[in-house]
């Protein structure tokens, strides 16, 4: 019998590469087009949820540097993002590259799954490595968004001193 894959549609093909880190198979998706990048299967996975839950770090970048990917898809189970799953890795290095890519890219860290925990809530308390990744990135989301909130306050030109006349 022929491949696995032969027949697959490219989304089917998408979610398949990223579970095996199968770079040619998945630089030929993209090649090919006609895929949606945040395809969700049955299951409400992604090929984002998959890549960062079997540690494809190759397949992660490559699908990170797709301009429409979303790094918060929530699948259907467990209503888990993909850096709920890669908090879960095991091998301790590639967990670590996987959160930090995720976290680059914008990977929300408080979104709650089925369960009520958050990925930093899942993240064992001895991995300080990954609960500072988290905690940065916690803090450099609340920095931003106290920026965004800045920039509508006030009447423009406001706090430029012109009121001061002495």
């Amino acid at each position: 019998m022929a491949e696995s894959t032969q027949g697959a549609s490219n989304n089917e093909r998408l979610l398949a590469a990223a579970r095996a880190d199968d770079e040619d198979m998945l630089l030929e998706v993209f090649e090919q087009g006609d895929f949606d990048i945040n395809f969700q299967d049955g299951l409400g996975n992604t090929a984002l949820h998959y890549a960062a839950s079997h540690g494809s770090l190759t397949a992660l970048e490559h699908i990170l540097s797709q301009d429409n990917c979303d790094v918060d898809p929530i699948n259907r189970i467990e209503k888990a993002t993909p850096l709920h799953l890669a908090v879960k890795l095991a091998d301790p290095e590639v967990r670590k590259q996987v959160v930090e890519s995720l976290l680059d890219a914008g990977a929300e860290t408080t979104i709650k799954d089925k369960y009520g925990e958050t990925p930093m809530d899942i993240v064992s308390p001895s991995d300080t490595e990954i609960l500072t990744l988290m905690r940065k990135a916690r803090a450099d989301a609340s920095v931003a968004q106290d920026d965004i909130a800045s920039d509508d306050e006030g009447e423009p030109g406001s706090g430029s001193g012109s009121e001061d006349e002495d």
